[in-house]
């Protein structure tokens, strides 16, 4: 698929090589979950580039993302860093407010246990992670830049550089890619999911909704962020 031109913007691939090629080997990667990022991994083989891949386990995913996780590992010949919550962290959650907790007091306390922990672990040995993230994804992404200081995950003494290649693009665009280039897939994508995340948080949805009314879809359009892009809804909301 030919880069869709931007007036004054670097196309993805642009991005990624010089993401890449600006932070030292072992201090950048790319964080694995969905369709957009399993893009920026096909982009980075096409163009020879190497770069570390890191995703989530939060232990409640689909059946359907473990085998299309393991699907891009072989199908790339990558390594794929399996992150995972701590589970006396765990543990401490479930017993105290049970396996549903989220439905009643929001997502944001099982996230931070499942997701948040995890990566910021992983980013403290890192420079700049790569997203896969657009801005029409969500009405808490409108401004996203293809680069920006990561303001959730930084630190006084340690300053994380975030990339969204993908940032102008749209879901046809996204979609379109890995059509024509024979991208593997999330099958659930064929059972009407569109953003995909932890089982008990992700539904189908008819063709006249939104791609993420399927997620969290009991909280606000504004809340729809797990914690990993925080200053998202900082920037929507402040």
């Amino acid at each position: 698929m030919k880069p869709r031109k931007t007036t004054g913007r670097r196309s993805p691939q642009q991005v990624l090589r010089d993401a890449i090629s600006h932070h030292p080997a072992g201090r950048i990667a790319i964080s694995f979950s969905g369709a957009e990022d399993v893009v920026l991994i096909d982009m980075a083989a096409q163009q020879g580039l190497s770069v570390d891949v890191f995703t989530l386990d939060t232990g409640r995913l689909h059946t359907e993302t473990y085998k299309f996780l393991e699907e891009v590992r072989k199908h790339y010949d990558i390594n794929i860093e399996v992150l995972m919550p701590d589970p006396k962290e765990v543990r401490e959650l479930v017993t105290k407010k049970g396996l549903y907790s989220f439905y009643q007091d929001g997502h944001s306390e099982c996230c931070a246990v499942r997701k948040i922990g995890p990566l910021k672990s992983k980013l403290e040995s890192l420079d700049a992670w790569i997203t896969g993230q657009r801005k029409d994804q969500s009405v808490t992404r409108i401004n996203l830049a293809q680069t920006q200081e990561d303001q959730s995950f930084s630190t006084d003494d340690h300053t994380i550089v975030k990339y969204n290649p993908l940032s102008d693009w749209s879901l046809t665009e996204v979609w379109g890619y890995i059509r024509e280039n024979n991208v593997p897939y999330n099958k659930l994508h064929d059972k009407g999911f569109v953003s995909i995340g932890c089982e008990p948080c992700t539904r189908a949805i008819t063709p006249d909704q939104h791609e993420r009314a399927g997620r969290w879809w009991w909280e606000e359009q504004t809340q729809k962020e797990c914690g990993l892009h925080a200053q998202n809804v900082v920037k929507i909301v402040g």
